[in-house]
């Protein structure tokens, strides 16, 4: 008898307990990770209500509130001044904010809580981190020993690659004939200067020995690569030429000497000759007279 009162309990739980929980959730809070300075951002606080009803919205930088929603008042948004946070009201509602043109004091946590009316005052809530990019102006630049055009194996190279001032400073890599450059190559990174906003000038330097393999038809191509989290990728590229054997100079036969002469010289040769001849030519008939 006792398994058949706990078969008839099971049951009644079953039956009278709610297959499904209805409470205020928050379902996603969508910030982006990376914007780029001068943009527009919004960000979206998603929610279900299930039957609860909706008593406010309310957004928090870095524990600062700056945007509320409550839809029993009037008007049902408020704007709170926050450095770095321009809110677009016109374009905000109880589920998104719009930030205008964000700068990089934009750049923290934002917080979306949600409550509910009574009688359950529940309260949800998520954050997530957003960061703010000052690109750099223009891509990596090149610079290696000046006035050198040609290397060949054995000597050894040293280059840097320097990107723009940016805020954060930019990823370089270097690569040689399109591969990863070994890390025993590298010179750094080193922060080679920090303006009054905070953005940082980084220069990566590359420094090693040729070597036959290096060099692919003749030459052989370096890059450098800067990148700054999905939002920049900028790359620049050189072609360093091998020097080409030097041919030992041939040796110079005498018959090779004799056809080097010029056309004058032959014909003062040929000249010389008949003059000669005719002189001989004089001097026979003069003999023959005498006699």
């Amino acid at each position: 008898m006792d398994w058949i009162l706990g078969i008839i309990l099971v049951a009644a739980i079953i039956l009278f307990v709610p297959s499904k929980i209805e409470a205020l959730r928050m379902m996603e809070l969508l910030i982006p990770k990376h914007v780029v300075r001068g943009q527009n951002v919004k960000l979206e606080c998603n929610f279900e209500l299930d039957k609860e009803t909706l008593y406010s919205v309310k957004w928090y930088k870095d524990g600062n509130e700056f945007y509320r929603y409550v839809p029993k008042e009037m008007p049902p948004v408020i704007n709170f001044l926050l450095p770095g946070v321009t809110v677009d009201i016109h374009n905000s509602t109880e589920r998104s904010v719009v930030l205008q043109k964000v700068t990089l004091m934009s750049s923290g946590r934002y917080r979306c809580e949600v409550s509910a009316e009574a009688p359950s005052f529940t309260t949800v809530s998520d954050h997530a981190d957003m960061l703010v990019i000052a690109l750099p102006e223009e891509g990596p630049v090149i610079t290696g020993r000046p006035g050198r055009q040609r290397f060949r194996v054995g000597d050894v190279v040293r280059f840097n690659c320097t990107s723009s001032k940016s805020k954060p400073p930019a990823i370089l890599s270097w690569f040689i004939n399109g591969e990863p450059v070994k890390a025993q190559y590298l010179r750094g990174p080193h922060i080679t200067g920090v303006d009054h906003e905070g953005l940082e000038t980084p220069v990566l330097g590359l420094e090693f020995r040729l070597q036959t393999n290096h060099f692919k038809r003749g030459d052989m191509k370096i890059k450098c690569l800067a990148t700054i989290a999905t939002v920049y990728w900028k790359s620049n590229e050189q072609s360093i030429e091998g020097d080409k054997p030097v041919k030992a100079p041939a040796m110079e036969s005498r018959e090779t000497r004799a056809q080097g002469h010029t056309h004058a010289e032959h014909i003062l040769a040929s000249s010389g000759r008949t003059t000669i001849e005719s002189c001989l030519v004089l001097v026979t008939a003069a003999l023959i007279l005498l006699r």
